[in-house]
């Protein structure tokens, strides 16, 4: 038992993402497709007239779940190689179809194949979970689509907004990664068999010269698969800007959640919107009373992981050698695997915090009245100057007066009492009461509450019905 701590464990194999996720990336997804794929090319081989039997492929089909991992495992202690150790196991359990297994084959059929087919997988799990969030922000946006809340520039305080519509702001950016992700998808094909500089010599010469069969070859493996095609061109691998365009998808979300986050440590060191935080949770294990928003700091954490990450496969693209390197092959099994592994766990605390968002509307109301007077100077001016006041005037003794209420605030800590100091100014004719009636933060807010409903209405819903199958998905925080 002891052994199981002490070596390195990932932090991604215990604390972050889905378990669906993980299984992607197991051995025995990647071995099992291997199997499936080493069928689909013995089926297509057979279809196109090479000498194999229903038995032969009956056989292999057997087999395709039950490897013998510490045959393989042995094997690539004396061949150094892991495909070839693969084939000669699958060739023990399989000994009447031994002998056309891999046929024509190169490494790159069963590991770029795979490759492309967990990308796949890959990409719909994030789908799922990325159209998750929007629903769940979606339904944040309605509920709150009307509260006035102080708006921000340079985290200074500005016209305000609502809560709603800046719940809008965090969809969009998730709408714009949703579109790259599905363009992404349409793209995406199988390698195929191309063979070892991806002219297809050797089965050219399997299918003795006739290279409508090498041609047909290809598309019975692609829709073996479930794909509609393969690349028309290649080297031995698939190209590795493949790589580069799935990542920057994915760092593309983790740019999304790392703004999103940062808005909600904000708010919640305001305390006017916190992520969920559980009855047993500890905040600090000095400090008792404290509410440290870890979920929404752990998905800023990842997301620069992420970010980084997304690095890795532009500098593999950029490094190729002509039809074919290795120097791809270390970096791409940890990039790969570990960048849809952060980018899952990042969905994952998305999902779980906008889900259960924890909002307080008094303190909303009370930051923004302590600022609206300032915000509200505008509205009085114009209103007096309507009167007969002269503008210039009068907008001289509103920035006196502004200052001076700003300074009582910084310097005494006092309550903001610019209102009063407007009423009380005789250059001024509105009353007290008057002013008050300006000061409803729903005049502020302009055409936030319906700029939020036409957003959920023309932009979101339709994304919503598409996806309907998707939506009830939940989030399995570990840690």
């Amino acid at each position: 038992m002891a052994d199981n701590y002490q070596g390195y464990v990932s932090p991604f194999s215990e604390r972050y993402p889905s378990k669906e996720m993980k299984y992607l990336f197991s051995p025995e997804k990647k071995f099992t497709t291997w199997r499936k794929l080493w069928i689909a090319l013995a089926e297509s081989e057979k279809e196109l007239g090479l000498d194999i039997t229903d038995e032969q492929i009956d056989e292999l089909k057997a087999h395709v779940d039950d490897i013998n991992y510490d045959v393989a495992k042995e094997r690539e202690k004396i061949v150094r190689h892991d495909v070839m150790s693969h084939v000669y196991a699958y060739g023990q359990q399989c000994p009447k179809a031994k002998g056309i297994i891999h046929l024509g084959a190169t490494s790159c059929y069963v590991g770029d194949n795979t490759d492309l087919i967990i990308l796949k997988e890959g990409l719909d799990i994030v789908k799922a979970k990325l159209v998750n969030v929007i629903a769940q922000l979606a339904k944040f946006a309605e509920e709150y689509k009307d509260l006035p809340t102080l708006g921000f520039t340079h985290f200074q305080a500005a016209q305000p907004t609502t809560v709603g519509k800046r719940a809008t702001l965090w969809m969009n950016e998730l709408v714009m990664d949703l579109e790259d992700l599905e363009h992404l998808q349409s793209t995406i094909k199988l390698l195929g068999s191309k063979g070892t500089t991806g002219t297809q010599a050797t089965f050219l010469e399997l299918f003795g010269g006739d290279y409508s069969k090498v041609k047909q070859l290809d598309g019975l493996i692609a829709k073996k698969m479930g794909y509609e095609a393969c690349y028309p061109v290649s080297g031995q691998t698939y190209s590795r800007k493949v790589d580069t365009r799935v990542l920057d998808v994915l760092a593309g979300i983790a740019q999304s959640a790392h703004k999103f986050s940062n808005d909600i440590r904000l708010l919640q060191n305001l305390k006017e919107i916190e992520e969920p935080f559980e009855k047993t949770q500890i905040g600090s294990s000095a400090m008792a009373y404290k509410r440290n928003p870890m979920r929404s700091e752990r998905m800023a954490s990842l997301s620069r992981y992420l970010i980084c990450d997304s690095l890795n496969p532009a500098i593999t693209a950029a490094t190729q050698w002509f039809e074919r390197t290795l120097d791809d092959s270390a970096n791409k099994r940890v990039s790969i695997s570990e960048g849809f592994l952060a980018c899952d766990s990042i969905l994952e605390l998305y999902l779980n915090i906008s889900s259960g968002l924890v909002v307080y509307p008094k303190v909303i109301h009370s930051r923004l009245m302590s600022e609206l007077p300032f915000m509200a100077t505008e509205i009085i001016l114009m209103d007096a100057v309507e009167a007969g006041g002269d503008r210039q005037e009068l907008h001289e003794k509103i920035r006196v007066h502004s200052m001076a209420a700003g300074k009582r605030v910084k310097e005494e800590g006092a309550d903001n009492d610019l209102i009063d100091r407007i009423a009380e100014d005789p250059a001024f004719p509105q009353t007290k009461e008057e002013i008050m009636k300006l000061m409803k933060p729903e005049n502020f807010v302009g055409c936030a509450p319906q700029q939020t409903e036409d957003y959920l209405n023309d932009v979101i819903r339709p994304i919503l019905d598409a996806n309907r199958e998707l939506i009830g998905m939940t989030a399995e925080i570990n840690v």
